[in-house]
């Protein structure tokens, strides 16, 4: 089996996706309306994505700011998104809701992932302004298809986080802890050197793809600074 750390990298369009392939991403996470923290994208952009790439591709399950399921109609809304995703080969996903305690939205996710039925997720980073981390991944352990969190460890990102990120690094394999850790959010290339001696093997960069920030696009050579720091 590889050792080779996971490198994903937030793409919003196919030029994004190219970009981050040749750079040495190993998975995409296809999201819009980075100003909204990541929401759904359209059936057709995900389609050009998949055309253009060959890499795996995880598309995220939001249609607003923050954490909550939304309305009934927000809910429906998002469904019949995963399902039209689903219909045009989508088989990965994103998704994570939170309730107003903080807990996890179990009604919702479940809801989703009977969707996204057979497919592979990452609960995103609601788990960093959950109530309990460890009880909201107690609660989540036997949903099919979880395999990864996203997480920086805090709401405050990696900086604050990393107290966390090490010490569930060490319970990896315990019951609600053997999905794979991808961090991410605030991430910069000074913290990998603690998180790969913990033996966090997958990391999750956005805004450092794009040294010219958002409004422009991934950058290959900013993509391959990351694969070669995580190679060293």
């Amino acid at each position: 089996m590889s050792s080779r750390a996971v490198l994903e990298v937030i793409a919003l369009d196919a030029q994004d996706a190219v970009a981050a392939e040749a750079g040495g991403a190993d998975r995409l996470e296809l999201v819009t309306d980075m100003a909204a923290d990541g929401l759904t994208p359209s059936r057709e952009t995900f389609a050009a994505v998949r055309a253009a790439v060959d890499i795996p591709l995880r598309v995220m399950l939001r249609l607003s700011d923050g954490f909550a399921a939304g309305s009934a109609e927000d809910v429906e809304t998002l469904v019949l998104a995963a399902r039209a995703l689903r219909a045009e080969g989508a088989d990965e996903f994103v998704l994570g809701f939170l309730d107003a305690q903080g807990n996890p939205d179990l009604v919702m996710v479940e809801r989703l992932v009977a969707e996204i039925e057979g497919c592979r997720w990452t609960f995103h980073r609601a788990i960093d302004r959950a109530a309990d981390r460890d009880a909201l991944r107690k609660q989540l352990a036997d949903v099919p298809g979880l395999d990864t969190y996203l997480t920086a460890g805090s709401a405050a990102g990696v900086d604050e986080g990393i107290p966390v990120l090490l010490a569930e690094a060490a319970r990896r394999g315990e019951p609600g802890y053997e999905a794979q850790l991808l961090v991410g959010g605030g991430l910069r290339l000074d913290h990998l050197p603690a998180l790969r001696a913990a033996g966090i093997d997958a990391v999750h960069i956005g805004g450092a793809a794009r040294p010219r920030g958002w409004a422009a696009p991934v950058e290959a050579a900013a993509v391959r600074a990351w694969r070669g720091a995580l190679d060293t």
